[in-house]
């Protein structure tokens, strides 16, 4: 061992020189090496790219199977529609009567404001003069002091008696004066005769007499007019005045209203004034119900007539009015009470339209048509309608008994469309049907 070279393993056993490497050997070693792997990546993604293109092809080929496979419909008439489902009514002629339905007001048939026909000091007031309070005729209401009244009788009374005790005195002249005359003889001209007998004091007297007798009269009417009662069948509906209160004759005392009979004054549209029935010396008028639903319960009404025509529109809405007649407006046991000044539904009885359908208002169409069932199609059919209430049209031409009217509502309609009802077999399903294999 060369002590000189301090690393044993630097050394070559066999004595040969070492060998460098250099770029002229390095290189095709490395090339060499690379070639096997880039040549195996290659195959690797063709047989990918094969793999997919087979199960495509797999699935392809599946699919048309089962399309192939499965059975086929044919038709042999693809133009044929199916009938629509549909539903009708059957009309018939006849007589029948419309319903004018509008609107009212409630009015009192009787109203007065009470006023006295004497002055004085309200002494008495009745329990019953109060508002909302009823009364009969005749039941009194409140009273005034009737000391200044019965005063003042007394001394009309006192005058009366006075004249007649003059005229007793005058007569008593005269009587003397005709046995003077008679025992005289003398022949005189009527008017010294008047005279002498004392007739003309006598006659003014007499009309004295008959004044002063109207003046007791009066008075006694003054004194029986301090108590005020009601003049008819009445509800109170405001009271002016109270006891201690100082009135004037003709002072507002209270409002009264009748409760006999309360009106509605119903506004009419002017065509169909010609179909309601007004009374005459033989009939009485149309009848018609009233409803209040703001007020009354469920399915509760009040009958009335139709009185008379007010001969004049309204001249708000251009409408007519007629006024409808109500007894007993306050009602009973089983009649709700009128409220006056209140609106309410009116539905007058029209006069009755003789050899006419009636429909239903929802089963006329636009322009005055009808759809009718023929034969299993549809036909639009122009009618002529006479009158229109609320509910109901009235037809005149273009229906007859037995026709089948289409309830039903269709998004398209074209004169001819085929339909049918629940209970009746599709023609159009059928034949399609019976061509499908």
């Amino acid at each position: 061992m060369n002590a000189s070279d301090p690393d044993p393993k630097n050394q070559n056993p066999s004595g040969a020189e070492p060998r460098t490497q250099g770029p002229s050997t390095q290189g095709p070693k490395s090339a060499g090496a690379e070639q096997p792997a880039g040549r195996t990546r290659a195959t690797g993604v063709l047989a990918t790219v094969v793999g997919v293109v087979l199960i495509l092809g797999g699935a392809a080929g599946v699919s048309a199977w089962i399309q192939q496979s499965e059975p086929t419909a044919q038709r042999e008439a693809a133009t044929r529609r199916s009938a629509a489902l549909v539903e009708t009514v059957t009309v018939a002629r006849g007589t029948h009567r419309p319903s004018i339905e509008v609107l009212g007001e409630v009015r009192p048939a009787r109203e007065i404001v009470l006023a006295p026909r004497v002055a004085g000091e309200i002494s008495a007031v009745e329990s019953a003069f109060r508002p909302g309070g009823i009364v009969k005729a005749g039941d009194p209401l409140l009273r005034l002091d009737p000391v200044d009244a019965a005063q003042d009788l007394i001394v009309r009374e006192s005058e009366l008696g006075q004249i007649r005790a003059e005229l007793a005195i005058e007569e008593g002249q005269q009587r003397a004066a005709q046995l003077e005359f008679e025992l005289l003889g003398e022949e005189i001209d009527p008017v010294n005769r008047s005279l002498v007998l004392r007739e003309p004091q006598i006659e003014a007297l007499r009309h004295r007499i008959r004044a002063a007798e109207a003046a007791v009269e009066r008075a006694r009417l003054d004194l029986a007019r301090t108590e005020i009662a009601a003049p008819f069948d009445a509800q109170i509906l405001e009271r002016f005045v109270e006891r201690g209160s100082q009135v004037s004759v003709g002072e507002r005392l209270a409002r009264l209203v009748g409760t006999d009979e309360y009106w509605v004054v119903a506004t009419v549209p002017l065509p169909s004034l010609r179909r309601i029935h007004f009374p005459d010396d033989r009939t009485s008028g149309a009848a018609a119900r009233i409803r209040h639903r703001a007020i009354w319960r469920e399915g509760e009404s009040r009958t009335g007539v139709v009185e008379r025509l007010i001969g004049e529109v309204d001249a708000s809405t251009r409408l007519g009015r007629v006024i409808v007649s109500v007894p007993r407006p306050l009602g009973g046991d089983d009649e709700p009470p009128l409220i006056l000044g209140s609106v309410v539904r009116v539905e007058i009885e029209g006069d009755p339209i003789d050899d006419c359908v009636r429909l239903d208002r929802a089963h006329l169409r636009q322009g005055n048509t009808v759809w009718v069932k023929e034969d299993g199609a549809l036909r639009v059919r122009a009618v002529e309608v006479l009158f229109a209430d609320g509910s109901h049209a009235y037809i005149r031409e273009g229906l007859e008994s037995g026709d089948a009217i289409v309830t039903t509502n269709l998004a398209t309609v074209v004169d001819g469309l085929p339909i049918r009802e629940a209970d009746e077999p599709d023609p159009a399903a059928t034949e399609a049907g019976g061509g499908a294999r």
